[in-house]
């Protein structure tokens, strides 16, 4: 038997060729608006797979809008979502968006009401709207809700973060936070609407 040596680079080659591949994540943002703000960082910051989640507001015409101003300025309280697509995907996303929020009430969110508290998605690319238009399509066919949904989905937008005091309210002001969410009727009114799928993702 003949015995050929095989030069370590080559071997060193087919040890790297051979191994398995491994996904890279990538960062992506969504922005959605669901009423409130603390809320909507709240239940996304229970999502597997997303990094951060900021209040803020969005979809108006005045620069950097306030707390006092934005709706003035026709701007909404939206949330930026920042994840990671490995461990959880924009039609996940949707999937819990729907399931956390009233999408057939035009006037605002459960107790809070007005356009500032309108429910909307803004789309950051054209990947996102077909698939945004695409569950809102499927979720209006399957009937299972009373009414056809009303959110909006709009192209890309400027998004300005809320105050500081707004951030991740729900942990700085604990007792307020669950008194508000719980008077509002915020999640028994989702249980209500969406049954079994309500608050569908969302991890406590």
């Amino acid at each position: 038997m003949i015995l050929t040596r095989i030069p370590r680079p080559l071997i060193a080659a087919l040890v790297i060729s051979c191994a398995p591949v491994v996904a890279q994540a990538e960062i992506k943002t969504a922005i959605f608006a669901g009423g409130c703000f603390w809320c909507m960082e709240k239940d996304f910051e229970h999502v597997n797979g997303v990094l951060k989640v900021v209040s803020g507001y969005a979809g108006g015409t005045t620069e950097n809008p306030t707390y006092k101003n934005y709706e003035k300025g026709g701007h909404i309280e939206v949330v930026e979502i920042t994840y990671d697509d490995i461990d959880v995907t924009y039609p996940q996303l949707l999937h819990t968006f729907w399931r956390s929020v009233n999408p057939i009430d035009a006037g605002g969110q459960f107790c809070d009401r007005g356009y500032g508290y309108t429910t909307a998605i803004y789309a950051l690319n054209d990947m996102q709207k077909e698939h945004a238009e695409a569950s809102k399509a499927a979720i209006d066919a399957s009937n299972i809700l009373p009414e056809k949904i009303v959110t909006p989905i709009h192209d890309t937008v400027t998004f300005y973060p809320a105050e500081d005091y707004h951030q991740d309210y729900y942990k700085k002001s604990k007792y307020r936070y669950g008194y508000y969410r719980k008077a509002c009727c915020r999640d028994a009114t989702i249980r209500k609407l969406w049954g079994d799928e309500a608050l569908s993702g969302i991890v406590y």
